[in-house]
């Protein structure tokens, strides 16, 4: 983030959802008030009470103002590197103002140390920037998934407008039109704005580039694609249409190519809209409401403590950051270690439970966080989703399936970096292609990868392919 204005690096160094290197060690957490919704998405279906799914507009309680104020002190209680308090649903926040800006007013005045921010459609948010404003809300995420009607209709069959469904693409169109208005109001008043895309393939994934470059001219200060979810048994039309999503090589080509014209995020988990904790971990079942009903919250000891914690781990992460500065600036040739520039870059999957470290088990990993090593140096990438290998039984065959499983979504990865493995997995990951690693448990993860890949480089196994005709001159001569 070296490279932005202090004045929005303050606003989002603490802030998971706005910043790659805050997801590691700052938590969030979503209460669900905003029942109804104003459009409908071939990719949506709120449900309720579906505790297993993890994807937007899925909620197991939803609140009344109130219970999402006494939810989010005993969160940010019990969580103290909690930071933003989100409204996401699970319909549209702005659809409901009453609701979410009472909710917000509240927040404003009985939590002032949390960030407050809204995720939106857009339909309504031309109407709302007043209000929006008025409560200090910085941080705004619209969905934007076109800005051609013709492929908007592709993706939204109505939306409610004036009191009307209006159907096809004269309803994308007064979509987009809002959408693209309501961005231009918030930047206007130095509100920061993220623009989510879900990539749908074969829909909207070239267009998307286009919506990047809009976006980025109205001045939207990070961009975040996604890919569509669209398992049948969630129930969505394009799940039961068979619409298939984007392969991860898909979504990082996209993802590569919109990075041209602005910032990109790529941390992105598709939380729920009733999520509590890191990115990547819910912990939503520890704070229902019959839960926190029985606690006894002290908010303005809570708030000295949680200042204690942020302070601890900001003066963490800028000396994590002098660092890489530091060692950015040793020159190549000093160091004999270093991958020279005909060195092919290569993916590597991390087990980590926060923290910025490698400290999870492989059996334990949920996810595995994706990093690109090349000579420029380490990028995260992405995370990839998996089920629990290692649950303490071996029932019903699960144990294998998963590990399968597991196996399959590291997909294109040269190595996974966890800090322990057990005998099965490790074999049959080799056989698979893919090098385990378990010998930088509790070790930065950048700095892991970039060792890994500097072996991987000394032993010869990350050098470019020669072009054929390099090739047959090399043998003619």
């Amino acid at each position: 983030m070296s490279h932005l204005p202090d004045s929005i690096r303050e606003k989002v160094e603490n802030h998971p959802c706005y910043s790659e290197e805050a997801h590691h060690y700052f938590a969030r957490m979503h209460v669900a008030v905003a029942p109804a919704c104003n459009i409908q998405c071939h990719y949506c279906n709120r449900k309720y009470d579906c505790s297993n799914e993890s994807r937007p507009g899925v909620v197991s309680e939803l609140l009344t103002p109130d219970q999402a104020v006494m939810k989010t002190k005993a969160v940010a209680a019990n969580i103290p590197q909690m930071t933003v308090l989100g409204i996401a649903g699970p319909g549209d926040p702005l659809a409901n103002p009453e609701r979410t800006f009472e909710t917000f007013r509240r927040l404003s005045e009985e939590a002032p140390d949390i960030k407050l921010c809204v995720s939106t459609n857009g339909l309504a948010l031309p109407e709302s920037v007043d209000e929006l404003a008025k409560h200090n809300i910085d941080h705004v995420t619209i969905t934007i998934n076109t800005v051609d009607p013709d492929i908007g209709a592709q993706i939204y069959p109505w939306i409610y407008w004036n009191n009307r469904r209006i159907r096809g693409r004269r309803g994308a169109e007064i979509l987009i039109e809002q959408q693209q208005k309501g961005l231009q109001m918030l930047v206007d008043r130095g509100i920061l704005v993220k623009v989510n895309s879900v990539m749908i393939p074969g829909v909207n994934d070239q267009h998307l580039k286009e919506v990047s470059r809009i976006v980025k001219e109205k001045g939207a200060f990070l961009h975040n694609v996604m890919p569509l979810i669209s398992e049948p048994e969630h129930g969505t039309f394009y799940g039961l249409m068979g619409q298939r999503g984007p392969e991860p090589e898909e979504l990082q080509d996209l993802q590569d190519e919109c990075a041209g014209d602005m910032n990109m995020m790529r941390h992105c988990r598709q939380c729920r809209a009733d999520a509590v904790g890191l990115l990547g971990e819910d912990r939503g079942e520890e704070f229902t409401i019959d839960k926190i009903e029985q606690m006894n919250i002290d908010y303005d000891a809570a708030m000295q403590t949680r200042k204690v914690v942020h302070e601890g781990i900001m003066e963490e992460l800028h000396e994590k950051q002098e660092k890489k500065r530091r060692l950015a600036a040793v020159s190549v040739s000093a160091n004999d270690a270093t991958p020279q520039a005909n060195t092919r870059p290569a993916l590597m999957a991390v087990a980590t439970s926060g923290g910025g470290l490698i400290n999870q088990h492989f059996g334990h990993a949920t996810e595995f966080l994706i990093y690109e090593a090349s000579p420029a140096g380490v990028r995260f990438i992405s995370h990839r989703k998996v089920d629990q290998y290692c649950i303490g039984n071996d029932s019903c065959g699960e144990k294998e399936s998963a590990l399968a499983g597991s196996i399959r979504a590291l997909k294109g990865c040269e190595a996974v970096l966890c800090s322990k493995i057990g005998y099965e997995p490790w074999s049959l990951l080799e056989e698979a292609g893919i090098v385990p690693n378990g010998e930088h448990a509790m070790e930065p993860i950048e700095e892991a990868v970039l060792a890994v890949y500097q072996e991987m480089a000394a032993e010869g196994k990350l050098e470019e392919p020669q072009p054929e005709a390099a090739v047959s001159q090399t043998a003619s001569a």
